[in-house]
């Protein structure tokens, strides 16, 4: 029994260490293909990794120290997050654990007392009222499909969830661009601070701090593209490589969103994404409901 619980501990910590550095690599292609996208020649897919480099090297000019610690906290939630997953537990505690994580980078954005952060703050607040539904729906639609909340006995079914949950599975696409911050739901912040709230909740976050939330950001990718994946493992082994294939298709689909849908208003993204929830989510997880009956 304690072997395999070394064995379960060191294969999450691996995890946490391989998931900066697929989330390095996988925002540095994006910044890559946005680049070509609009006809530039670009960073280097390298760049994301020097330029966290450089943040960790500058002084950090802290507005207060409780901002700091909610930054932190932030990482870890996400890193706990991971884990859960990647530990084959209850994708339930994985959502909450994401929720958390969200909600200290709000508090650390309201501590700034800034214009800018506090507006931001409270658009990333309305993200995740727009976002958190759907989450809820595809934990219950995996469940639905597969029996347990656990990720351990959803990966074991002999028919991927994609099969049974395709409704939920395209209202988390939707969703996707608040989690990952891009257009046309990156009302709160964005990659790029030429729009009206400037950096958003990151405004007044800097040096290594500012490090620290770019770090997140790649954890949260890496969250995001495991679980894009989850809907299409199932007990074959080749569908690790359907679901590889699947997470890089919604990531170039996220990119190409990005460069060609301008912002949209808040409202318009409460209205979409509820209204994508209700009748894609719910109406699949309606059908699932009365098929197992």
């Amino acid at each position: 029994m304690a072997s395999i619980v070394l064995k379960l501990a060191m294969a999450v910590i691996s995890i946490l260490l391989l998931g900066p550095l697929v989330g390095g690599l996988l925002s540095g292609t994006d910044r890559f293909l946005s680049a070509r996208m609009q006809r530039r020649q670009g960073p280097p897919v390298l760049q994301p990794f020097y330029d966290i480099s450089k943040f960790f090297q500058k002084k950090a000019y802290i507005v207060n120290g409780l901002q700091h610690f909610l930054v932190v906290g932030h990482l870890l939630f996400l890193m706990l997050s991971i884990g859960i997953i990647y530990a084959g537990q209850d994708i339930l505690l994985s959502v909450f654990s994401l929720t958390l994580a969200e909600m200290m980078l709000c508090l650390a954005a309201f501590s700034a007392s800034a214009p800018y952060s506090n507006m931001s703050a409270q658009r990333e607040m309305l993200q995740m009222a727009c976002a958190e539904p759907i989450l809820l729906l595809l934990c219950i639609g995996l469940y639905l499909s597969s029996g347990s909340f656990l990720v351990k006995d959803i990966i074991r079914c002999d028919l991927p969830a994609i099969v049974k949950t395709p409704g939920i599975f395209f209202a988390f696409l939707i969703v996707l661009p608040i989690e990952l911050r891009k257009s046309p739901f990156d009302v709160s912040t964005s990659h790029h601070a030429h729009q009206e709230m400037v950096k958003g909740v990151t405004t007044d976050i800097s040096g290594s701090v500012l490090g620290i939330v770019e770090l997140s950001e790649w954890y949260e990718l890496f969250l995001m593209v495991t679980l894009t994946g989850l809907f299409f493992i199932c007990s074959n082994p080749v569908s690790l490589v359907y679901a590889i294939l699947a997470a890089l298709i919604v990531l170039f689909g996220l990119t190409l969103c990005d460069n060609v849908f301008p912002r949209v208003r808040w409202e318009r993204m409460l209205a979409f994404t509820w209204g994508t929830t209700l009748v894609a989510g719910g109406g699949n997880m309606l059908i699932l409901m009365l098929l197992d009956k």
